[in-house]
């Protein structure tokens, strides 16, 4: 294998960990686990009820782990669940009034964050490092045994 692939993918793993491990230092002052931060911001990204398996899947997490953490959540008053119109066995997920507030001082502290770390980049060094992100992911994708 080629230095530049071990590099890269040495990359694809630290930098997505430093990056949330900056983000965790920088939002502990709200009390949030790294868990429930990371649902917090998705939800508030999106701004409307996430079905709980895709809310799962954007946070990179088991549904079956993101039910424990919802039901903390929940008790916590900073979500609730509702019955999908469309299939009644399914949840869907939303941010309460209190956590909408939260989430959007999450969401700046987040954004604050992205501008500091890719502020030194120009336009076309970021749609290269997409493309090629993007054609990673989707030869990850394709390698995937179907229905992993």
């Amino acid at each position: 294998m080629p230095q530049s692939h071990q590099e890269l993918a040495e990359l694809l793993g630290a930098v997505p960990k430093a990056w949330r491990a900056l983000l965790d230092q920088r939002l502990r002052p709200y009390g949030f686990s790294q868990a429930t931060w990371q649902v917090l911001l998705k939800l508030g990204r999106v701004g409307e009820p996430l079905l709980q398996n895709e809310l799962a899947a954007r946070v990179g997490i088991e549904p079956a782990s993101l039910v424990r953490l919802l039901d903390v959540l929940q008790a916590d008053g900073w979500v609730t669940r509702q019955q999908d119109e469309q299939d009644r066995r399914a949840k869907r997920v939303l941010l309460t009034a209190k956590a909408s507030q939260v989430s959007g001082e999450l969401l700046q502290v987040a954004d604050a964050l992205k501008a500091e770390l890719l502020g030194g980049l120009d336009e076309a060094e970021l749609q290269t490092c997409i493309k090629v992100l993007a054609q990673i992911r989707h030869a990850a994708e394709q390698a995937q045994e179907p229905g992993a």
